[in-house]
């Protein structure tokens, strides 16, 4: 599937704004990961956050990348679940990355701005 440069734009700003590692998306790429393995000191201890973050905030994160499009949440028998997974978008950022080997680059105070305006106020990329 093809998405438009836009789309791959906004989805590599609010994965490099988030607090989470390529290492975290790679793991997210060939099984689903769970809230609690990614919270606290169990994330930062397996090289998937920067630091500790609490449940309330890691789900917080994880619910932005989903809503960009990067991640969508786990779905068992009983409904939905703590845990999640990469889309096809998610899976193109990760190989994009682990290609071009630019994976933990972080983003510019310009890119978290614009990734604050839009995520808070959830306004179109283009306005801004």
């Amino acid at each position: 599937m093809q998405y438009s440069a836009a789309v791959m734009r906004r989805a590599e700003r609010a994965v490099r704004c988030s607090p989470f590692y390529l290492k975290l998306l790679a793991a997210m790429r060939d099984r689903s990961v769970s809230v609690p393995t990614i919270a606290e000191d169990s994330g930062a201890l397996k090289g998937y956050t920067q630091q500790p973050l609490s449940d309330v905030a890691t789900e917080r994160e994880l619910m932005w990348l989903a809503s960009v499009g990067i991640l969508r949440r786990e779905v068992d028998g009983q409904g939905l679940t703590d845990s999640f997974r990469l889309t096809p978008l998610g899976r193109q950022l990760v190989e994009k990355w682990q290609d071009n080997g630019d994976a933990e680059k972080r983003a510019s105070l310009a890119d978290f701005l614009k990734n604050a305006v839009v995520r808070w106020l959830r306004l179109p990329d283009w306005l801004i």
